[in-house]
């Protein structure tokens, strides 16, 4: 099976003047990732608005179908390539009334919406006060004959929801964030970690720049099934490419065999 070469963009730095900024930027990323050969773009989390929106988040969320996701569309149609895109979505449509979700939709190449997962694990009192949390905890699609699963940023701090995916057959999961200085230790350490005892790839797209009272730690990656990093970006804006190869996941389950080595009857405290 061909490798899926899968790209992360890190940016643009600080808060978005606009959501038509944050679209010129992706639409940018998107030429660069396809010239890259590229078959799939993963932006950060609340990629479209920013992440220190406060109580504007009320006002800048929209629906999963929204004009934030046509243009996403769009951009994804036109060149040929999936992205996944954070955003705030508003549930029951326009308006002031409806839940409020920390979401990540993915598009597929021809603009098709492929899936859309709301954040089941809010981190902190900013995220608490403004977004509900989502319930489903499993969302996946296909791409190419690999299986894409999605979280979000603090969902993947807890192995349950890693694990859970690896157990429903993910192959590539998608989780973009927006982790803050001082955790570079999940970056540099739990996601690898996360990658080599659920046996898949996790791309991890992060913000950088400095919103507010927030400064973000950049060093998005994506980890491998083998416990290396094939891609990791700086502290700064910046556009990762790597490779996701069924051939080297399937290897690395043969040879690792933790989900088959697994003794679920022994669990039943952890929930």
């Amino acid at each position: 099976m061909t490798p899926l070469r899968t790209a992360l963009y890190q940016g643009p730095a600080g808060v978005p003047a606009s959501t038509a900024d944050s679209l010129a930027s992706l639409a940018a990323a998107v030429r660069r990732a396809a010239a890259a050969g590229a078959r799939l773009l993963l932006t950060n989390e609340l990629y479209l608005t920013g992440y220190a929106l406060g109580p504007a988040v009320r006002d800048l969320a929209e629906p999963a179908d929204g004009p934030g996701a046509r243009a996403v569309a769009r951009i994804a149609a036109e060149h040929g390539l999936a992205i996944g895109y954070g955003y705030p979505e508003r549930d029951g449509g326009d308006g002031d009334g409806g839940a409020i979700f920390n979401s990540l939709q993915l598009i597929g190449p021809d603009g098709t919406s492929l899936a859309n997962y709301r954040k089941t694990h809010l981190f902190g009192e900013y995220e608490t006060t403004y977004f509900t949390p989502g319930s489903e905890p499993i969302v996946q699609a296909e791409l190419d004959g690999v299986r894409l699963g999605l979280l979000i940023c603090y969902d993947i701090e807890f192995p349950e929801p890693v694990r859970a995916h690896a157990l429903a057959g993910t192959e590539l999961l998608l989780a973009p964030t927006a982790l803050m200085r001082p955790y570079e230790i999940v970056p540099q350490t739990i996601v690898p970690a996360r990658a080599w005892e659920s046996q898949l790839y996790l791309a991890y797209a992060n913000r950088c720049g400095t919103e507010g009272d927030f400064s973000f730690a950049g060093l998005s990656c994506l980890a491998a099934p083998d416990g290396t990093v094939r891609a990791r970006a700086g502290a700064g804006e910046d556009l990762i490419v790597a490779d996701v190869d069924p051939a080297l996941l399937k290897a690395s389950r043969a040879e690792n065999t933790y989900l088959d080595d697994r003794r679920p009857e022994l669990y039943g405290s952890l929930i």
